[in-house]
């Protein structure tokens, strides 16, 4: 019996991983958080299988839940949103199952900002203007964030920011961020990013407050921010097919 964590993408069910989908249609215990995971992934679940929203459910129910399909030797698909790696929250539930002696695999899945930035059709990594992208949040009612782990210490690199959980910390993130980035620093509100309802909003840091308001988002939303959004077009190639520099599979540099 095994404990799989998987990751199931942002929204879109076609964004699965194969042995995402092949697992979730094997075990024949699955809970999932339906809050944030369509019950169209799920539905790949085998005829029987017990299924369950987790989204009201504590950790001392959903691992009351495992331990009991372990009893059985029951396999468990453990879906997640996104990746499970990034905010899944299966730290916790990880240390319960070493403690108890159940084993456990993790299945990534495609994270957020990979699919907010293809929705919206961008790199996130430009050259000479931003190579690093920083995942992080906003504690808001969540857990506190480690000293050191501020906004304004990120936007001192000025690297793509993808904030998770921060939609109801505009109004901080403007403050924040502004002075390193400036008021006309390109952001990307994406909203429920692969669901049928996703909503992108564009915008800069001194107006994309009143356009989320505008658009009345409140929740389940992440925002990208940082210059490599932005759309000029003025930015000089990368280096990766550049003749004039030779790598191991171009070893010289061809003669036009």
């Amino acid at each position: 019996m095994t404990v799989h964590f998987i990751g199931a993408g942002p929204g879109d069910p076609d964004l699965l991983t194969i042995k995402a989908a092949r697992l979730i249609a094997a075990c024949p215990v699955c809970l999932y958080a339906g809050s944030l995971v369509p019950e169209a992934v799920v539905a790949r679940a085998p005829v029987g299988a017990r299924i369950l929203d987790t989204a009201s459910m504590t950790l001392d129910e959903t691992h009351a839940e495992i331990v009991a399909a372990h009893r059985a030797g029951l396999d468990v698909a453990r879906v997640h949103s996104g990746d499970p790696s990034l905010y899944g929250a299966i730290a916790e539930q990880i240390r319960r199952l070493r403690a108890d002696g159940i084993p456990y695999s993790i299945v990534p899945g495609v994270p957020a900002y990979v699919a907010a930035a293809a929705a919206i059709g961008q790199e996130l990594t430009i050259p000479e203007v931003a190579q690093s992208i920083i995942l992080t949040r906003v504690a808001m009612k969540s857990s506190a964030m480690p000293p050191g782990e501020t906004l304004e210490n990120f936007a001192r690199t000025g690297a793509t920011l993808a904030i998770h959980l921060g939609i109801r910390a505009l109004l901080e993130i403007e403050r924040a961020l502004t002075p390193h980035y400036g008021a006309d620093c390109p952001v990307v509100v994406a909203y429920r990013v692969g669901w049928p309802d996703q909503m992108l909003i564009r915008g800069t840091l001194a107006d994309i407050r009143d356009r989320a308001r505008a658009a009345k988002i409140t929740r389940t939303a992440l925002i990208l921010v940082g210059p490599a959004l932005g759309e000029a077009q003025d930015f000089r190639d990368s280096a990766l097919y550049d003749p004039a520099h030779p790598h191991v599979l171009r070893p010289r540099a061809r003669a036009d």
